[in-house]
């Protein structure tokens, strides 16, 4: 079973009839790491959001092989793990562990097994240590932490993470783009953080005005002073 993540022709409007997604086509291979950039309002977000069918265009989308229809939307919340920007977004439980236990008990694992998912998922962000923890007492960068360790309790193929570094310190920024090295998972990144794009991300994605204006090696793509002009987007 090869996982990737397939996009045909997505077109998405707002209700006013504004084209925030216009003909968008990219597929991602298994373990690739991808940036997505581009300036605001280029539809980034909104992309984002229909890897796990939170919003429904016309196209074709398709994660982990399985088609991101209604139906399967049990299977596709499994496989695509969406880390949202701000961690107050995915945080709301009284401590850390129920946070990272949400997931797994909602699939339906029995205690033990939902333990061991809380334990291996913490670990993988180094915050064993913090299950018994208040979330909302936690700093900027750990709660970024905990809310990849959500996702990561669901064992997802995926990792779409929108923004990982706004909001950070540089020693939490650090700290983030290392732990996002060690994860093996397929990772496509919607970020505006340029040098880490350069520093963790292999290949970029540059999207403006709702749709892929460039595709190809990140060095390449960092090094063309004028895409980058044209786009918005400042050389790191």
């Amino acid at each position: 079973m090869h996982h990737t993540i397939q996009v045909q022709e997505l077109v998405f409007k707002y209700p006013d009839g504004t084209r925030a997604l216009d003909g968008v086509s990219f597929h991602i291979a298994p373990g690739e790491k991808v940036a997505l950039v581009g300036p605001n309002g280029a539809g980034k977000s909104t992309l984002i959001l229909h890897l796990n069918g939170i919003l429904q265009g016309e196209g074709t989308v398709c994660v982990a092989d399985i088609p991101v229809v209604e139906k399967n939307f049990a299977r596709v919340r499994a496989a695509v793990g969406l880390v949202f920007q701000d961690p107050d977004d995915q945080l709301f439980s009284p401590t850390v562990f129920d946070d990272v236990a949400f997931g797994p008990i909602y699939q339906g694992l029995d205690e033990q097994q939902v333990r061991a998912r809380v334990e291996h998922a913490l670990h993988a962000v180094h915050m064993q240590d913090y299950a018994r923890r208040v979330s909302h007492h936690l700093s900027v960068g750990q709660k970024k932490r905990i809310s990849i360790a959500t996702v990561l309790s669901m064992q997802p193929e995926i990792l779409v993470l929108d923004e990982p570094t706004a909001g950070l310190d540089p020693r939490g920024r650090r700290d983030l783009i290392r732990l996002l090295r060690e994860l093996p998972q397929t990772m496509l990144i919607a970020t505006h953080d340029l040098h880490m794009v350069q520093e963790l991300l292999p290949r970029t994605i540059v999207m403006d005005g709702g749709r892929v204006v460039a595709d190809g090696r990140t060095s390449e793509i960092l090094n063309d002073d004028a895409l980058l002009n044209a786009h918005g987007l400042e050389k790191p």
